[in-house]
């Protein structure tokens, strides 16, 4: 299924009637099964990946501090928090593990991997998806999207340090640290036996669920200012909450979007020790 045919798919069945493209969006109730789409079969390039030590660190700041980031064919998906309509940006850390191609034999590669995205809505087809600031890897790979693909990919060494309970599969210690000239982070998490979500400017958690950990397309500013969009498909994200000890994201103050003060009171935390991706390839570029 290629990019248009699937935002043709997603259009008629998935768009929210509650979308107001000249003022603010209303987050209203979505049940997952609406927004399962079946596996496109793999071809090409394209990759298979599995994420270990997955989170999404996700951040409620004012709508304002968006402004010039992405296009105007995007709008913000904003949620009402004590009356104010706030953007959400999350920072996802993981493990690429077993990322290889998904339709050849060929060499698998294990590498560290940070990734910034701000939730967006394409005014154009009406689909929710991410807007991506840029990733931080720690792999020699990293020429092939920055160079050849020209996408906003930078160097960085990712390192992990955590202990999971076999038992429980809960998290003792989750610390996270990127040495990076670009986007320099440090994260510390915990998770308890509480297993409560709390989403506010959700009708519940299954709709703040869908929202957080089911945007399929992404797009972003190549390095060559073009704009491209990439796929991703993946099941049910079995993802728990985790509570932030302490993080530092240089990125997000160095743009303003959420300030070092405010970096460790997050909107929410969110974690699952591993997870399957698969990545369509190669990224479109739209103009």
């Amino acid at each position: 299924m290629d990019i248009l045919k699937f935002k043709d798919v997603y259009k008629s069945k998935h768009i929210n009637k509650t979308v107001n493209f000249q003022g603010s969006v209303v987050q209203e109730s979505r049940k997952l099964k609406d927004y399962l789409i079946e596996r496109t079969k793999p071809k090409g390039i394209d990759v298979l990946c599995s994420l270990k030590h997955f989170a999404i660190i996700t951040y409620a700041v004012p709508s304002e501090r968006f402004q010039g980031i992405f296009p105007e064919r995007f709008q913000l998906d904003t949620v009402e928090i004590e009356g104010q309509q706030m953007g959400l940006i999350s920072v996802v850390p993981f493990i690429d593990v077993d990322f290889t191609s998904a339709v050849f034999p060929f060499p698998k590669f294990t590498m560290g991997q940070t990734n910034y995205r701000i939730y967006i809505i394409d005014t154009e087809t009406g689909e929710r998806c991410v807007w991506f600031l840029g990733t931080t890897l720690d792999s020699w790979t990293l020429a092939v999207p920055r160079y050849l693909w020209n996408l906003p990919w930078h160097a960085g060494k990712v390192s992990f340090d955590c202990i999971l309970n076999e038992e429980n599969g809960l998290y003792e210690k989750y610390h996270m640290e990127t040495v990076s000239d670009w986007a320099a982070a440090s994260l510390d998490l915990v998770q308890s036996e509480s297993n409560i979500f709390n989403f506010t400017g959700f009708p519940d958690a299954e709709s703040a669920l869908v929202f957080l950990t089911h945007p399929l397309t992404g797009f972003y500013r190549r390095r060559d200012h073009k704009l491209g969009t990439y796929r991703v498909w993946h099941k049910e994200l079995e993802v728990k909450p985790a509570k932030l000890i302490s993080a530092n994201f240089k990125l997000l103050s160095d743009l303003g979007i959420v300030k070092v003060s405010e970096q460790n009171k997050p909107y929410n935390v969110l974690i699952e020790p591993i997870n399957e991706f698969t990545i369509y390839l190669p990224p479109t570029v739209i103009e």
